[in-house]
């Protein structure tokens, strides 16, 4: 099959599963009387957080970062509400990239089908994790982004400053190969998998925030297309910087709520 062909089919694919999607969406809301519209802070923190996604820093933990410091919605509501909602900037990015940039369509087409594997066998795993799960999950999972924008940070001061920081440079953050073959490969759907599965950390029915999540879809349509074709170049590491900032105090913020919870659980012993 040819390169053309699989690219083809693989955004036909999409589309469908993303037809089918809204659907689920739609018949959910009537399920669980879902109704209500987005405010001007919705829409706007979809806007922000898929236009740095669009750009490379991403969208999961600046998206989390915001509704933590916003107060809303619910802590067990962000990981749904951030699948949901943020699904449409990962249509349209997908689209936009795969049309402009040639990747290899065998390690495109593997890496989305394992990843959905993942979140398929995931979400059954996890559907029912309760709040404070979900908060030390998200806590820790927060930090983890953070350390790695700051990695990527450090590792563009090494380049640029050569030995003077060349010590703090413990990994570089990512590479410019289009394909991956052998081991490579393997590790690289491996691990698609594996995220497929963590992306459903606390999600199930009804459990995500029905009016956050339409802001989310929303401003994705303004964010990424903004990042795409008007967007050429910014001071990424500037903007990483203050990324990795907020979402490390929002890591913190959370790690207290799931301890607040804890202590609030234990038993008074008289």
């Amino acid at each position: 099959m040819s390169t053309d062909a699989m690219r083809t089919g693989l955004l036909l694919a999409l589309v469908l599963v993303n037809i089918a999607f809204v659907v689920g969406w739609i018949r959910a809301a009537r399920r669980y009387h879902l109704s209500g519209r987005p405010g001007p802070t919705d829409i706007a923190i979809g806007c922000l957080t898929t236009f740095l996604d669009t750009l490379g820093i991403g969208s999961f933990a600046p998206t989390t970062a915001l509704f933590k410091f916003r107060g809303k919605p619910p802590d067990e509501l962000i990981p749904g509400t951030l699948n949901i909602g943020l699904n449409a900037a990962g249509f349209l990015e997908t689209v936009l990239f795969v049309t402009a940039v040639t990747v290899q369509p065998a390690l495109l087409v593997c890496m989305v089908a394992t990843a959905t594997a993942g979140a398929w066998l995931g979400a059954g795993v996890v559907s029912r994790m309760p709040r404070r799960s979900i908060q030390l999950f998200m806590g820790v999972a927060l930090l983890i982004a953070a350390f790695f924008f700051a990695m990527k940070n450090v590792h563009e001061l090494s380049i640029r400053h050569g030995d003077i920081a060349r010590f703090l440079d413990i990994f570089p953050p990512g590479g410019q190969a289009f394909a991956l073959y052998g081991w490579r490969f393997i590790v690289a759907v491996a691990v698609s998998f594996v995220l497929g599965a963590l992306m459903c950390i606390g999600i199930g029915s009804g459990r995500f925030a029905h009016v956050s999540a339409l802001g989310l879809a929303a401003g994705s349509f303004v964010g990424v297309f903004v990042a795409f074709y008007i967007v050429k170049s910014l001071p990424l590491t500037t903007m990483r910087w203050l990324v990795t900032a907020v979402v490390t105090y929002a890591a913190i913020s959370m790690l207290r709520s799931a301890r607040a919870g804890r202590a609030a659980a234990a038993p008074v012993l008289n």
